[in-house]
């Protein structure tokens, strides 16, 4: 089993830079996936960025690359998604999900992840 719990979202101005981090305890294997998933209201779950533990493999999604950046902390078990330049189109619920390395690659699916966090509200203000 593996539990994840998200922290770090809050509201901020356009232009605004946040860091999301999710702490992840339980049994983790080299292989797993963790990724971040937001939800904004009427709109599916959509891959933001995912990381394998290892931290050999990054993939993210297009309308964040560049501005955005996900990392590992081992020390502290957690993985950190920094976003800067924040868009009002960037406010939802941000969710971290564990994919316990069957596919051996960052999937951008949401059905193919087996742990979720709670969510933690960004909310970026025009």
């Amino acid at each position: 089993q593996v539990q994840l719990v998200e922290f770090g979202g809050d509201v901020v101005q356009t232009g605004a830079s946040l860091r999301l981090s999710c702490e992840v305890s339980g049994r983790i294997d080299g292989s797993y996936i963790i990724s971040w998933f937001r939800e904004a209201p009427g709109k599916p779950r959509l891959f933001v960025a995912g990381i394998s533990w290892s931290g050999h493999n990054v993939d993210y999604m297009d309308s964040v690359k560049g501005r955005s950046r996900i990392y590992r902390d081992s020390a502290k078990n957690q993985v950190h998604l920094q976003m800067n330049s924040l868009k009002p189109e960037d406010t939802a619920v941000y969710y971290c999900a564990v994919e316990t390395g069957v596919l051996r690659y960052i999937s951008r699916l949401a059905v193919e992840y087996h742990f979720w966090g709670q969510g933690t509200q960004v909310t970026v203000s025009s």
